[in-house]
């Protein structure tokens, strides 16, 4: 699969997702997906929020890497 395509799915995970995060004030932007790790950034509300890491890794992560062959890890960047 290229990289493209998991982008792709990526992204259609994330979107499916965003709701959620745009309900309490925030977003995300996917930034990259680079050897199974996809780099996001956190937006609005979702920036500041002090369980950000938790909505990252136990709920953004686990539904990528439920998702989308191949990724391993969500990583954060600012």
């Amino acid at each position: 699969m290229s990289n493209k395509d998991i982008f792709q799915q990526v992204e259609e995970v994330i979107n499916k997702l965003r709701p959620f995060l745009q309900r309490d004030g925030g977003d995300c932007e996917l930034v990259d997906v680079e050897d199974g790790v996809v780099k996001l950034r956190l937006m609005g509300a979702c920036g500041s929020c002090p369980s950000s890491t938790i909505t990252l890794k136990a709920g953004i992560e686990r539904a990528l890497i439920e998702e989308v062959p191949g990724i391993v890890e969500v990583e954060q960047v600012f």
